[in-house]
């Protein structure tokens, strides 16, 4: 007989690894124990109890805060993967057994930024449904839900807009200005911008945001893709509202202190036709999920 992998190594219980990764997302053992369920006292024990199998400490306590060791940022991948691959072999299982097909709608960027972990995770807990994924605009999405065109879309929407009564909030995040590290386009007079095509609310927030501070700018650069609009950026040639998850080197995010007002917040909404099936509603309770992990990430 094959020798078992890791035959020999202790075996860590998925609740440890549980508590674990909630005290990692909220930073807190307090908070943690309201989440899981236990006594601050229980949840104190569990970790001594992954420490001591693991025999290195996972969190530094300073005052009231705590903050991942490097041993437990190592182990911190692992835990997600981990209880995910649980979910999903469990559900395998003990999910009703659901085929279909669904007709879904995300705006153009959500394409290599949220959807291929969204679509592969439920590729293997559903792989009798088949997703026909469709890239458009926020305003497009949400009338081809309207009129059955689709069967459930993500659009995005400012807080407050009627726009934003379209559908159910999955996701909340500042939208900040992006610049090139180092550059110089947000001290131009008017301010170049580099956007997407009217409609977007992104594009909108922006322009409110300015024309609230009395701050002259100029649209430079326009293009449907968040790609084209990183292009300008990276050339230096304007500056653009981006979600503040996705910025990093070589462009920067900037605010008052390079002359710029703040811009807001942006809402990911989830919108489903009516009378849709129970493939429809398998893949909404999927990527609510979904978002509501990727929430306890970014509040980390």
């Amino acid at each position: 007989m094959e020798k078992l992998p890791g035959s020999g190594m202790p075996l860590i219980d998925l609740d440890l690894y549980r508590t674990f990764l909630v005290i990692a997302e909220t930073s807190s053992f307090s908070k943690a124990s309201e989440l899981v369920g236990r006594t601050p006292s229980a949840v104190s024990m569990q970790i001594k109890k992954l420490e001591t199998m693991l025999g290195v400490a996972v969190f530094a306590r300073e005052g009231r805060t705590v903050r991942m060791t490097p041993e437990g940022e190592a182990l911190l991948g692992y835990a997600r993967r981990i209880l995910m691959l649980n979910e999903e072999a469990v559900s395998l299982f003990l999910s009703p057994e659901v085929e279909g097909e669904v007709r879904f709608g995300a705006p153009s960027d959500f394409g290599t930024r949220f959807l291929p972990n969204i679509l592969s995770r439920f590729a293997r807990s559903h792989p009798g449904v088949n997703v026909d994924v469709h890239l458009e605009g926020s305003p497009m999405l949400d009338e081809k839900v309207k009129k059955g065109e689709l069967d459930l879309a993500l659009f995005t929407a400012r807080p407050g807009t009627a726009l934003a009564r379209g559908g159910e909030i999955v996701f909340t995040e500042p939208l900040v200005w992006v610049g090139l590290e180092g550059g110089i386009a947000y001290e131009r007079d008017p301010l170049p911008l580099a956007v997407s095509t009217p409609g977007c609310p992104w594009r909108r927030a922006a322009r409110v945001a300015l024309d609230d501070a009395q701050k002259p700018y100029r649209v430079s650069y326009t293009s449907f893709h968040s790609a084209g609009q990183e292009a300008a950026l990276l050339a230096d040639l304007a500056v653009a509202p981006f979600p503040a998850s996705v910025v990093e080197a070589p462009l920067m995010a900037l605010d008052e202190r390079h002359g710029l007002p703040e811009i807001g917040d942006y809402h990911i909404l989830m919108a489903e036709r009516a009378h849709a099936g129970k493939a429809t509603h398998a893949f909404a309770k999927h990527v609510a999920d979904s978002f509501k992990d990727l929430s306890h990430g970014v509040s980390a």
